[in-house]
């Protein structure tokens, strides 16, 4: 039987757990769709480096770190399937979804992916 991937956050490391989760989150990204394009946008003093923005054909979403949590925004999340139900996150809006994770929280990384990859076929799409 197949091994279940997961997306695990160490409870306790000598790099912040916030740095570690995004890193590990981008990875996931990239590996479910190589083509698509990382850059930093929305610079501003409180965030210099600005916010990972993940794009394919149109963007697919961004990662930010706040003090509890990592956000992932799917920019068109709630068009998405999420049979999974990783958003938990802006759940009431029209247009985005994300995912909030907090500190030694679990992702299902096929999950993960799988919205990826949805997001990409639906910049496709569009």
């Amino acid at each position: 039987m197949a091994e279940e991937k997961k997306a695990r956050v160490p409870a306790k490391s000598t790099a912040d757990w916030r740095e570690e989760t995004l890193d590990r989150m981008r990875a996931l990204i990239l590996d479910a769709c190589p083509e698509m394009t990382e850059e930093r946008k929305w610079k501003k003093p409180s965030n210099p480096a600005g916010v990972p923005v993940w794009s394919h054909n149109g963007i697919v979403c961004t990662g930010e770190t706040y003090k509890a949590a990592v956000k992932l925004t799917f920019a068109k999340g709630a068009s998405l399937p999420d049979p999974s139900g990783l958003f938990n996150s802006g759940l009431e809006g029209n247009t985005r979804r994300a995912i909030d994770i907090h500190e030694v929280e679990v992702i299902d990384a096929d999950a993960f992916q799988a919205l990826v990859k949805a997001a990409v076929a639906l910049n496709a799409k569009t």
